[in-house]
């Protein structure tokens, strides 16, 4: 769904810090939202933890730098850090040009599936999440 420009997959689970989350099989990939990745501009960095990292909801367990903001990422459900998106060391700018697709970020091992029932899926909640945060953080 297209919502003031931005871009946002229905299919998708959102987390309300700005990440998504998709389902392949058992494990969940994680990236940085339409939103999140204009309003940061350009990325320069992305922590890429080792993994095997145990993630706990709503913990950082990353960060993602711009030229102009420095933003933690929080597992959005308990799990496993099984992969981290490497080819995002050496070009970080993948986010900017292809955030739902070659620049994911994060592959999880959740301990229990269910808990997406926990993050935005219905677009009726995503749109007004999005309006609020795009007055939220409205540029003068």
């Amino acid at each position: 769904m297209e919502i003031q420009g931005y871009h946002l997959p229905e299919d998708l689970y959102y987390e309300k810090n700005h990440y998504w989350v998709r389902k392949e099989g058992d494990i969940l990939v994680m990236g940085m939202d339409d939103f999140a990745q204009k309003l940061a501009g350009d990325i320069v960095f992305v922590q890429i933890p080792f993994a095997g990292k145990k993630l706990a909801v709503g913990k950082k367990f990353a960060q993602v730098e711009s030229g102009k903001w420095l933003g933690k990422v929080n597992a959005p459900v308990n799990g496993e850090l099984i992969e981290g998106n490497e080819a995002l060391e050496t070009e970080p700018s993948l986010i900017n040009q292809d955030c739902y697709g070659r620049g994911w970020m994060y592959r999880i091992r959740p301990d229990d599936m269910a808990e997406l029932k926990d993050l935005l899926h219905d677009p009726a909640d995503i749109e007004k999440w999005l309006l609020e945060d795009i007055e939220k953080y409205k540029q003068d």
